[in-house]
């Protein structure tokens, strides 16, 4: 395997850690450990980490290395702001550009949310799989890969403030709007439709911290 997807591989494992909390805002990343957990050489995991910290998943302390960033209760509206801006308009290019393949995806993967007892984490895998697709239909690699940080940062959110007490049913049955709407090519409902559902995870990611600061207080 070359370096060059031994290194991405590294950065979706180590992002995968940060995301899911097995890494923890604030704690100290150490590189020995991370190629013992991974088996991947010390060059792909270091570059690795270099690209998470310009992505804001890590932070430089000098003397220190690197520490797991953590997520300032105030910046949860410059997160959605940005979201809410990118994702309709990426979904309508979809809609003017995707093509049948993709909504078959899109479907495939929709169905497997109908399984019986899906966990929690299934069905925000599944989203994030529906997300990419739509991302994927737009055609435009730029959008594309900064969406693809936002939406890591808002998984944290959810793994963070919802995961235990949150059901992603209600956000794949929105999908199911989506792709209808998609697969009619109808782009303004998507644009609508999209806008809707991430200010519904917004607010949901709201609330739930409210609750847990009146808890604390």
């Amino acid at each position: 395997m070359a370096r060059e997807s031994l290194s991405g591989r590294a950065y979706g494992l180590i992002r995968g850690m940060i995301v899911r909390l097995e890494l923890t805002p604030g704690s100290v990343v150490r590189e020995d450990e991370l190629q013992t957990t991974l088996k991947i050489g010390r060059t792909p995991i270091r570059e690795a980490l270099q690209r998470l910290a310009r992505d804001q998943f890590l932070v430089v302390i000098p003397r220190r290395g690197m520490i797991v960033s953590k997520i300032d209760i105030a910046e949860l509206s410059t997160l959605y702001e940005t979201r809410a801006i990118l994702e309709p308009y990426v979904a309508r290019l979809a809609c003017e550009r995707g093509d049948v393949e993709h909504w078959r995806q899109m479907r495939k993967v929709l169905d497997q949310a109908k399984k019986v007892n899906i966990s929690a984490q299934e069905q925000i895998q599944l989203d994030a799989q529906c997300h990419e697709i739509v991302w994927d239909a737009a055609g435009n690699r730029f959008l594309k890969d900064t969406l693809d940080v936002l939406y890591a940062q808002s998984d944290r959110l959810w793994h963070m403030y919802l995961a235990d007490v949150a059901d992603m049913g209600h956000a794949l049955e929105e999908h199911e709007e989506i792709l209808r709407a998609l697969e009619a090519g109808d782009s303004e409902l998507v644009y609508k439709l999209l806008a809707a559902h991430v200010r519904s995870f917004d607010a949901q990611v709201r609330d739930a911290v409210r609750k847990r600061l009146e808890l604390a207080g």
